[in-house]
């Protein structure tokens, strides 16, 4: 891989002054982390990169910090049982990288502080009053969805510039994808181009959904955060090589499992970086005083034998701005 791309995430001085050993709150204590993971530790290495980042901040597990590792394996309708799980056992953090972790963690309970990593409209979705103050037991990090949608729109099409029309491949079990999917309709319709969502949360739900996409070239495909479609991502690239079909997703692993490309923030930054939060609150802080961060820093991936197996030369003037080409 040729890669140039910069992690870089926008944290506050305060934080990242933050003295780098979690204390325990209790002498002789060693505090517990729960983590609510949207699939399993095999495919969701995003998540586990919370150990990297608090490692990095000298907690070390089986040392001075304990982790509570629960996993939905794509079934999100698990989260409320197991952020239950989590309370029960009195962690003294909840980590909750989804939207639906996030909502489940929300739920059950208002006093435990709430760390979420890859929630994109956390005010619109009722987890928090501000970005600015949060208020409440949840901070964390959320994603500028129209900003970042706009672009991804934008670099497909330039990418892609015979694409008459997108689909946004829309999960209905996430929380927010249909306002996300109102955001893609409106930066389509600032574009000059049409898009209809299509919804699939199955395998079998995307095999039929990419052959009726198909019948209605030319097209692109947007794929927007789901913990289904991650899981699927390999699936994913194989049907758009199958049907001839440029896809754009969020997230760097779906331009290497086989996808067109991908636009985003790193998952595995801000997933270290959420360790930054965990430490502070660790030490006394409380969410409600630790503003929401958005990431500064997005990376365009781009996969060069996928560009050629559809039959396109992608523009010098979009590959200068890739953060990594896959050749």
């Amino acid at each position: 891989m040729i890669s140039r791309r910069t992690f870089v995430t926008s944290v506050t001085g305060g934080l990242l002054a933050a003295p780098h050993v979690v204390e325990a709150q209790q002498a002789g204590k060693v505090p517990r982390v729960g983590v609510l993971g949207g699939q399993s530790v095999e495919i969701s290495p995003p998540v586990v990169a919370i150990r990297e980042g608090l490692r990095e901040l000298g907690c070390i597990e089986g040392q001075n910090i304990a982790f509570e590792w629960r996993w939905a394996h794509g079934k999100d309708e698990r989260f409320s049982d197991l952020a239950a799980q989590l309370v029960q056992l009195k962690v003294d953090v909840i980590v909750a990288p989804t939207p639906s972790g996030a909502q489940a963690a929300h739920l059950v309970t208002r006093t435990i502080p709430i760390v979420m990593v890859f929630v994109g409209d956390p005010v619109a979705l009722g987890l928090v009053a501000s970005l600015a103050r949060p208020g409440g037991n949840i901070t964390g990090f959320g994603v500028p969805t129209a900003e970042v949608i706009g672009k991804r729109l934008q670099l497909l099409m330039e990418a892609a510039p015979t694409t008459s029309r997108i689909a946004f491949l829309s999960d209905p079990s996430q929380p927010g994808m249909s306002a996300e999917a109102q955001t893609a309709k409106t930066a389509a319709q600032a574009l000059g181009v049409q898009l209809q969502v299509w919804e699939a949360r199955t395998a079998d739900e995307l095999d039929r959904t990419f052959a009726s996409i198909a019948r209605r070239r030319p097209v692109g495909i947007l794929v927007p955060p789901s913990t289904a479609f991650y899981a699927y991502r390999e699936r994913i690239a194989d049907l758009a090589a199958r049907y001839h079909l440029p896809t754009s997703g969020w997230i760097r692993d779906l331009t290497e499992a086989g996808c067109l490309m991908s636009y985003g923030s790193d998952p595995h930054d801000l997933a270290r970086h959420a360790a930054v939060y965990v430490d502070k609150i660790l030490k006394g802080a409380k969410p409600a005083d630790l503003p929401i961060e958005q990431p500064t820093k997005f990376e365009l991936v781009i996969n060069l034998k996928t560009a050629k197996a559809l039959g396109l030369m992608i523009p010098p003037s979009v590959l200068a701005r890739a953060d990594e080409v896959i050749p």
